[in-house]
């Protein structure tokens, strides 16, 4: 096929069939579309603007800071609230009513009044009546070795070892981010035509971004506070290799069933930009800066630390298979349609992960193509019923897109292990063993497979009596099946937007739930705590406010900082890490 031929040919996705599997999903990496990543470049390339307008804490670090955010459409501050919390109180758990540090991202000024209502209900979170001004409610809580061991070393005027931040790489760490009207904060439509904030999740992710910078300034006033005449700032390395940690639970996995038109958008621009990537004809160029990449993927990898075993071993093995990625690459002749051939021979000679980790390498080489797809992450979600639809049409459909759902086994013990409830603490989603535990009588309907499969026999029933029937007859006398009917008839123009799992399974894997929302966030370093619990880092290796704030003329370095590396240490001084030529090479650039 001549260049011209390859570049008129039609994009292929892959189906719903092979990306929607449960194990797949588990596998993603951070991408150029995550969306810390999108706010980034947003913010580099509008000249976002971050200022220090009031640092109220004292001695011990408790107090108030604000941070003013400046666009060129709005202006936001950060209000941070950080108090005394003893040992025995501090939780990750959702459950938790008292954490070091609360904070709620506002829109537009913050007034004495307002400031006032903030302190008495901020640090409050679910149980304060919050304000309506605010776009973004959050709390963390510090990471006491990190945060200790960084103040006490600055105040000596030494570097901290950045060991410590690739064991974890953050000193807070938030345990909920809430937005869209949650306890009475701002609600999400107040965004729809905000040019600042209107994409998913972008609000959440600047208030993280406020909270990393508070902590470094924090560890540095406490530094100063303990040995004014020693104490120094940290380095620039090791502020950038500084991120902010998230603990999160199952919490997360109801997002992903009850937004199903939102997730089919978002996987169906990774799809496309992966598309857009594997049609590009290769030069030698991108062919070198994907080996770059891919040596720096390596040794973030391996870089990476986590208690959990499984999670280990799975980034081992990946670190392990990118040496046969490079031979690969530099044995195979460039040809038109190389990085079609490198998708096809990864997924028959590797791990899901490795395979997915090179698909997230191959968006990197074609900004144009790829970012220009961050714009529709969004999208309006209305699951719309067709009752007019011929009933057997629906059973076709139903069978034909939905073929994952009627393949599995419901009856058995293990097809119906879990169910899934919500608990009376803090309404917080948890699995219950079904033929074990009580409350299954009250079970969540997370689990889409099985209500599709009861669906789907109870239309095939009906229409053995009433062939000609239509979907409102149907519904006429079985109405508790208009929201699956609904579902389905939406979906079938979204194939991206379910699951293809058993959410009952006994092997279902939970964690796999909350990687695929998290990779999309932008999270690295999964650390899964159980199968249920996971803490990862957000903004590791991101640009800093103050170089935000620099307006350099070489903006590249806002949008090349996936997969950071440690920076190298040597007597007390820390320095970037190793950028051989290659490393170099794999720089992505952004235009102002």
């Amino acid at each position: 096929m001549s260049n011209r031929e390859w570049a008129l040919a039609p994009l292929n996705l892959r189906p719903a069939d092979e990306v929607m599997r449960l194990e797949r999903l588990g596998s993603l990496h951070a991408c150029r579309l995550s969306f810390v990543r999108t706010l980034m470049r947003q913010m580099g390339r509008q000249r976002w603007q971050v200022s220090r307008v009031r640092f109220d804490l004292d001695d011990n670090g408790y107090g108030t800071a604000i941070y003013r955010l400046q666009t060129p459409y709005g202006r936001y501050h950060g209000v941070m609230f950080a108090q005394a919390l003893d040992d025995e109180c501090r939780s990750d758990r959702v459950i938790a009513e008292a954490w070091d540090i609360t904070f709620g991202l506002v829109e537009g000024d913050v007034d004495d009044s307002l400031l006032a209502q903030m302190a008495a209900n901020v640090p409050l979170q679910e149980a304060g009546r919050q304000h309506s001004q605010v776009l973004v409610l959050s709390r963390a809580n510090k990471s006491l070795r990190n945060f200790a061991h960084f103040v006490e070393t600055l105040a000596n005027g030494k570097q901290p070892d950045p060991q410590w931040l690739t064991r974890v790489g953050y000193l807070y760490r938030t345990t909920a981010v809430y937005g869209n009207g949650k306890f009475g904060i701002a609600d999400f439509a107040r965004l729809y035509d905000n040019p600042d904030f209107r994409r998913p999740f972008s609000a959440q992710m600047a208030g993280v971004y406020l909270l990393r910078h508070f902590s470094i300034e924090q560890v540095e006033h406490l530094a100063r506070c303990q040995s004014p005449e020693t104490a120094c700032e940290l380095a620039t390395e090791l502020r950038r290799y500084l991120g902010i940690g998230n603990s999160t639970g199952l919490g997360m996995a109801p997002f992903l069933i009850n937004h199903p038109q939102l997730i089919a958008q978002w996987v169906t621009q990774r799809e496309t930009a992966l598309a857009l990537a594997q049609h590009q004809v290769p030069s030698e160029a991108e062919r070198a800066r994907l080996m770059a990449l891919t040596r720096r993927a390596q040794q973030h990898l391996a870089e990476t630390v986590t208690e959990d075993v499984e999670q280990s071993e799975r980034n081992a093995a990946t670190v392990a298979a990118l040496p046969d990625v490079l031979n690969w690459l530099e044995s195979v002749p460039l040809d038109d349609n190389l990085w079609a051939q490198l998708v096809a021979w990864s997924e028959r000679t590797l791990s899901l992960e490795a395979q997915e980790l090179i698909n997230t390498l191959l968006l990197e080489l074609y900004p144009e193509q790829v970012d220009p797809l961050e714009e529709q992450m969004g999208v309006n979600e209305n699951l719309d019923l067709e009752p007019d639809m011929p009933l057997m049409r629906l059973r076709q459909l139903i069978e034909t897109h939905y073929g994952w759902a009627l393949a599995h086994d419901y009856e058995s013990l293990d097809g119906a292990y879990w169910f899934w409830y919500r608990s009376a603490e803090k309404e917080e989603p948890r699995l219950g063993v079904r033929h074990e535990e009580p409350g299954a009588e009250k079970e969540m309907p997370i689990a889409i497979g099985p209500r599709i499969a009861h669906s789907h026999a109870a239309i095939c029933a009906f229409l053995e009596a009433s062939p000609r029937a239509k979907v409102v007859d149907f519904l006429l006398a079985k109405p508790r099946h208009k929201e699956i009917i609904r579902r389905v008839q939406t979906l079938v123009k979204a194939p991206y937007g379910d699951i293809h799992a058993n959410l009952w399974q006994r092997d279902m894997k939970p964690m796999h739930l909350l990687r695929a929302k998290l990779a999309f966030f932008g999270a690295s370093r999964f650390d899964p705590k159980s199968d249920r619990w996971v803490r990862i880092t957000l903004f590791q290796g991101a640009p800093l406010v103050e170089e935000l704030n620099a307006e350099p003329k070489d903006l590249s370095h806002f949008d090349d900082w996936s997969f950071p590396l440690q920076p190298q240490y040597t007597q007390g001084s820390v320095q970037p890490a190793e950028r051989s030529p290659q490393h170099e090479a794999a720089r992505g650039e952004m235009s102002p």
